[in-house]
């Protein structure tokens, strides 16, 4: 006899599986929280619940890959929430994602996907093809739209190596779940108009990694000097982006040692240029 709460072997997906059985872990099947009055009651502009929002992520191409990368820091309204989040997140072998938008669903999606990815890989065999894991996150998000309404907001960077391709790849999504392939860089969060600006300037095609690296630092370095929401390296505590190369060997971070000695060099230009 079957076990009703156990999932089907046909069934490859863990996001399904959870959508029937459990619609409330999933993104779009939290309950919004009660409101403090009877619906007829509310004032006409009722103000949001400020949750922390992680910021500004990005992802530049290298000849070889991918790099993404974030900076460290999540707002609450006008206020710091926290100095040292993580937002870009090792998904299988060949992919990862960042996030931007309200901080707690965002690392649940991530954490979701991962599931997600690995449920599929243990029950197939196999990996999802790097079209396959980018449709299967648009799914997600598609399904946290409910919760957009109230103000929680997830939007990922998708970077994955399509090894029938040979080549990196770079994902972004809109609110409902669109998703659209970036050709050679993007930004998304609070300062990611920004550093689309200094990427659009810099870019060139087929960078080494190390260019790479160097543009995304760049990028996330000019968006915090424009957005309040974006950190910049934080040379007193010690705080610095992360970043993390995608390329046919996998996964790959990039220590905080080679960030800060990149950051170093940057920044002893910059006075040097100002003398």
């Amino acid at each position: 006899m079957k076990l009703p709460f156990l999932p089907n072997h046909d069934d490859a997906s863990f996001f399904d599986f959870l959508t029937r059985q459990h619609p409330e872990l999933t993104p779009g099947g939290r309950r919004p929280p009660e409101p403090p009055l009877p619906v007829h009651e509310l004032p006409r502009a009722v103000s949001p619940v400020i949750v922390p929002q992680a910021t500004t992520v990005l992802a530049v191409k290298s000849q070889a890959g991918v790099v993404i990368a974030g900076d460290r820091r999540a707002t609450e309204g006008f206020q710091i929430a926290e100095r040292r989040i993580e937002k870009v997140f090792k998904i299988d072998d060949y992919s990862a994602m960042a996030i931007a938008g309200a901080a707690g669903p965002c690392i649940e999606m991530a954490k979701l996907f991962q599931t997600e990815l690995e449920h599929y890989e243990k029950l197939e065999g196999m990996q999802l093809s790097c079209e396959g894991k980018a449709n299967k996150l648009g799914q997600m998000v598609k399904a946290n739209l409910p919760m957009v309404f109230q103000g929680l907001v997830v939007m990922p960077l998708y970077v994955g190596y399509d090894l029938k391709r040979g080549e990196g790849r770079i994902f972004k999504y809109d609110l409902a779940g669109g998703r659209y392939e970036e050709s050679d860089y993007h930004a998304i969060g609070s300062g990611g108009k920004d550093a689309r600006n200094t990427m659009r300037e810099h870019f060139k095609k087929a960078m080494t990694e190390q260019d790479a690296l160097k543009l995304a630092l760049l990028a996330l370095y000019n968006a915090a000097d424009d957005d309040v929401g974006t950190g910049g390296p934080d040379l007193v505590r010690g705080i610095y982006p992360t970043a993390k190369i995608v390329n046919g060997q996998g996964i790959t971070d990039v220590s905080e040692s080679e960030i800060r000695s990149v950051y170093e060099a940057m920044l002893a230009t910059r006075i040097a240029k100002e003398r």
